[in-house]
């Protein structure tokens, strides 16, 4: 058995997997919103111990444990940088070895975002591909590369899909810079200009759909709830994140010219293939190349990729 971790900035998604790969357990809890780096890392060790009472299955039956992170992580230290995502994650923090004192099983750790790349690549959407590129839209806007079979990482922040400049002097995004494609497309942006819109008079059910569903925040489902019911505010913003995608990723392929794009995250699963196909039309008239656009495909893993991707960092040496 072997377990996979799925850090975001609004849920931890644990997986076990038997020898096989197959998923015989799964549990997903809210991320935390306040305190720290400990506080966090609790949640993540409560989540896995759930998903491990969901196989039957004690926590010390896991071989080891791969946690894809937000932030820029380095795999060989086991800490995390940079995670603006979470909560109080101002310093460099050693997550693999405080989860690990935790889970009582060797930690591995890999970019959240590469780790669900991996897992299309390996078991998913990605299958048969020798160059990808995936975009998991979600919380913030994330990507991961292959690149002639392999991943590529750069030197630990490579695939920043998110933080391409659209716009020079754009809209603010969560990283303190203007005019990255985050800016426009990642969730909780689009939800920080919801509320602006609000404040200026503007109607919404958004947040009427928040409060029952007894969510703080607008989660993937809030929104897709919102476009069934033809809230103009929701579509309105949604194409808004469509173009910003459409440009954003079109400039990716320009410059690597990958066979497959996956789309994926937290708002790519739940908005599903019409979307997507609303993306692979976005892109379409910023490619250099039109004739031969790459092949545009959601996330066949769903919501469970970067999970499942991250079990992928266990090694063989600790299955044995």
């Amino acid at each position: 058995m072997k377990g996979g971790i799925d850090l975001g900035g609004t849920k931890v998604q644990a997986v076990v997997l038997d020898d096989r790969s197959k998923v015989v357990g799964q549990a997903k809890r809210s991320t935390p919103t306040e305190g720290g780096p400990t506080d966090v890392i609790a949640e993540m060790a409560g989540t896995i111990a759930d998903a491990c009472v969901d196989a039957g299955v004690d926590s010390s039956a896991l071989t080891g444990l791969g946690v894809g992170s937000p932030g820029a992580v380095d795999g060989d230290s086991g800490i995390v940088t940079e995670a603006r995502n979470l909560p109080g994650w101002d310093e460099p923090f050693p997550m693999a070895a405080a989860l690990s004192e935790l889970v009582h099983c060797p930690v591995r750790l890999g970019n959240d975002v590469q780790v669900a790349v991996d897992g299309e690549f390996v078991l998913g959407a990605g299958r048969g591909s020798r160059s990808l590129l995936a975009v998991w839209w979600g919380t913030g806007v994330g990507g991961g590369i292959i690149l002639d079979g392999k991943p590529w990482i750069g030197r630990g922040a490579g695939g920043e899909i998110g933080h391409i400049v659209i716009k020079l002097g754009g809209a603010r995004c969560p990283c303190g810079r203007r005019g990255c494609m985050e800016a426009y497309a990642g969730r909780a942006a689009m939800e920080t200009k919801a509320r602006k819109l609000v404040k200026q008079g503007k109607r919404t059910n958004l947040f009427r759909i928040m409060k029952n569903r007894e969510r703080t925040r607008l989660t993937s489902g809030i929104w897709y709830r919102a476009l069934d019911q033809k809230d103009a505010m929701a579509e309105k913003l949604i194409d808004r994140a469509i173009a910003a995608l459409g440009a954003g990723v079109a400039s990716v392929v320009n410059v690597l010219d990958v066979e497959t794009v996956v789309i994926g995250g937290g708002l790519g699963t739940r908005l599903g293939e019409p979307y997507v196909r609303r993306i692979e039309k976005a892109m379409r008239p910023h490619l250099f190349v039109p004739e031969r656009p790459p092949n545009v495909v959601p996330a066949a893993l769903g919501d469970l990729s970067g999970a499942i991707g991250a079990t992928l960092l266990v090694p063989p040496t600790l299955l044995q």
